[in-house]
């Protein structure tokens, strides 16, 4: 993946609250596209992708999730009209996660057959850890659609035996969208 390339357009599968069904568990299903939330020239956007190994996993609960969400208000300043979290991980999972960091600015994508990050690039196995197919930590600036800047970890592999993190981190997002 580099600047300039164009995101694929794939359908996620997520669950949402709606009020209106009741009882203990009042959620529906909703497709939505990935142009829908990233931007296309009919639908301009600018947004931060960043898609990490898994949900609830140390680094990404600990640090990447939670910097983002902190500094929202400093990337709205800087122009961003949203901050999407994307995991190889089903709805159930991405919106659990969701409640437990008590996200209010981030929104979480479920990519859970992986079929997104596939076509990005960035599928990797994790059999090494259990994890199956995962993503590859990454962060990017999207601008209607389109790759603006591409943050990706050093050491793309299968199974790689360490968790790299610093490329993808807000800190060094933010730093590139105050310049």
């Amino acid at each position: 993946m580099s600047q300039g390339t164009t995101l694929p357009v794939v359908t996620f599968h997520t669950r949402v609250r709606d009020e209106s069904i009741g009882g203990d568990n009042p959620f529906r299903w909703e497709d939505v596209q990935s142009d829908e939330l990233f931007g296309s020239e009919s639908n301009p956007r600018r947004v931060v992708l960043f898609s990490l190994p898994g949900a609830f996993t140390p680094t990404c609960s600990t640090y990447q999730l939670p910097g983002f969400e902190k500094n929202a208000e400093a990337f709205a300043a800087a122009g961003i009209d949203a901050i999407y979290c994307l995991s190889v991980n089903d709805t159930f999972v991405m919106n659990a996660w969701a409640r437990g960091q008590e996200l209010k600015n981030v929104k979480v994508v479920p990519d859970g057959s992986g079929e997104f990050t596939e076509k990005m690039g960035m599928l990797v196995d994790k059999d090494n850890l259990g994890f199956g197919k995962r993503s590859w930590r990454y962060a990017a600036v999207i601008k209607n659609g389109v790759v603006e800047q591409w943050f990706e970890e050093p050491g793309k592999s299968d199974n790689h035996p360490e968790d790299p993190y610093g490329v993808s981190s807000p800190e060094t997002v933010l730093e590139y969208l105050q310049k």
